[in-house]
């Protein structure tokens, strides 16, 4: 499972000129689930965000978590961070778990944010999205729970 998790002063997501998801001050994850991928990946991975020390401090120093500060996170699936471009020019996307079981852990990892006490807005799975990312810093970070040894 792979994630690209960007540090925000704000995200949304629309879908069909329709807001369905939105936060302030937090994070936005663009997840994506790979073949083989389990429920500890999905696990692994929202514990792992929640507990990322990526906001500053009083003194400008990035030791703050999502959790610390009170932040959101918006959690959007996005099967095209499986893309192999390393043939041609058209990426192949064949390591991308198929919709039924990506769905499965993507609300797998959405329900873990959420159980961590963390308001947790989402996309819309399968459905074309506008995502409106206002990146802080920037911060931003790729993660995969495939490389965690």
């Amino acid at each position: 499972m792979r994630a690209v998790v960007q540090r925000v002063q704000r995200g949304s997501v629309t879908v069909n000129n329709q807001m369905v998801g939105e936060i302030g001050r937090g994070l936005v994850v663009l997840l994506g689930v790979g073949q083989g991928d389990t429920p500890d990946d999905a696990r692994y991975l929202a514990d792992k965000i929640c507990r990322l020390r990526i906001f500053d401090d009083d003194q400008g120093k990035l030791n703050l978590s999502v959790q610390d500060i009170g932040g959101a996170v918006l959690a959007v699936s996005q099967f095209t961070l499986y893309g192999d471009c390393r043939k041609g020019r058209r990426p192949s996307y064949s390591e991308a778990a198929p919709p039924a079981a990506a769905r499965e852990l993507y609300q797998t990892f959405v329900q873990r944010l959420i159980c961590h006490g963390l308001p947790t807005a989402t996309g819309v799975f399968q459905e074309h999205m506008v995502v409106e990312i206002i990146n802080d810093g920037p911060v931003t970070l790729l993660l995969d729970s495939q490389k965690t040894f």
